[in-house]
Order: structure tokens, then sequence, then C-alpha cells
């Protein structure tokens, strides 16, 4: 889910199983096409076979997990990997729901029956901040959709624009990924230069955190910001 390759031992350690299990489960994986495999020197790395097998597992996740008293538990218990996770290569966790949700409101995207389109408006949002829509439009994978959250059991931002966005927010210092986890932890400047580029419609609390309606900042002038 961390849009990371793994070696068969690496997996094995981390399931608590023995390498042959994880060797027989990961051929199985393989014959059905939902993870890949490529050969390093003496190394296998096995990696999932798309954002969209970690839009499934996303998803299928919030099946897995119950309560000892039989009740659903929706997601991770750290709240840190609740607040800001990455699923595959884009942003999760209920700041990822905020943001997708801030952006519908700021008519970036449309949201209708049949998916989800860009606006004209939202095509020159991104621009302003370094994102060629164009480009991306091109490639073969879905410019933008949405990934059901499994922990908020909303919907997040994904496709070629989740991913873009997420590594922007990461190039200017705003937020990074904790090492050997999907966390990724924004520094108290970047939350707040995030919500500057995307003015909450009204007052908006994440993880405890109250982010008041204020006047739209030119993305240009929000200057990169050193993570701490």
């Amino acid at each position: 889910m961390s849009g990371r390759a793994y070696t068969a031992t690496e997996l094995a350690d981390t399931a608590g199983v023995t390498k042959q299990t994880i060797s027989f489960h990961l051929g199985k994986l393989l014959e059905a096409a939902l993870i890949t495999v490529e050969k390093q020197g003496r190394h296998r790395y096995f990696m999932l076979a798309g954002p969209e097998v970690a839009s499934l597992l996303e998803s299928l996740m919030g099946l897995a997990f119950k309560n000892e008293d039989g009740s659903r538990f929706t997601g991770p218990r750290d709240p840190a990997l609740r607040k800001a996770r990455i699923c595959y290569d884009h942003l999760a966790g209920e700041l990822g729901v905020c943001v997708y949700e801030q952006m519908l409101q700021n008519g970036i995207f449309q949201q209708h029956s049949g998916g989800l389109d860009l606006t004209e408006h939202g095509r020159a949002w991104f621009l302003r901040l370094g994102i060629d829509t164009d480009a991306l439009a091109s490639s073969k994978r879905p410019l933008c959709r949405t990934c059901l959250d499994w922990s908020e059991r909303r919907h997040h931002l994904a496709g070629a624009l989740g991913s873009a966005l997420l590594t922007r927010i990461q190039e200017r210092g705003w937020a990074k990924q904790e090492k050997d986890s999907r966390v990724i932890a924004f520094s108290a400047s970047g939350e707040k230069a995030l919500w500057a580029m995307l003015p909450p419609q009204s007052t908006l609390s994440v993880s405890g955190q109250t982010f008041t309606s204020q006047r739209s900042v030119d993305i240009e002038n929000i200057q990169t910001i050193q993570h701490t």
C-alpha cells in the first residue's frame, strides 16, 4: 500500500510467517496479476500491480477489522495513520478526504454519477501549483478518480492528479512520508500552507485542529516550507 517494492524475506518477516508460506501466496497473487515482480541482481522485488489494486485493498481492509465486541472498526488505530497516510501514491486518511471535499467546494472538480471531471478553474489551479494537467491527461492512467477511504468511509482523490498533488506537497516541504511507514506527516506550517492554497468555505476541523474560512491565497506566492 505504500507503493514500495519488497523482497519475499521482508514480507515474510513483516507478516510473521515462513518464507515458504509467503512464496506460495506471492505465486498466487502473481497468477492473478495483482502484484508484479522485478529482479535486481540476486533479489526479486514484489509490489502491487497498480493504483487500482491499492484502491481495492483499501476498501477491503474496511471489511477485515472488527472490535472485540464484534462491531466494525474502521481504519488504523494509530492516530497519525488515520490522519494522513499514503494509499499507493496519493493522500489518504482524514486529511486526504478533507482535501478532496474542499476541492469539490472550491469548484476544482465536478462530481457526477459517471465519475469525476476536472473543471477549467481546476485546470488553472493545478497549473499555478506547477502541475501540467494536459501532460497527465495524455497518459493511460485516469486523470482523476475517487478512492473510498478505509478509515473515513468517504472518498479521497486518486488517479494521476492525486499522485501529482501528493508529490508536489512533499516537494514543497509541507509533509514527508515517515520511514518504513505509510504515515504522511505534515508540519504545522505545512498544514497551514495546504489550507491557504485550498481555503475552507466554512470552519473545518481536522484531528482537533480548526481552520476557518479565509481569503484565497495565490498558490505561486506560498513559499516552500522546510519540514521539521
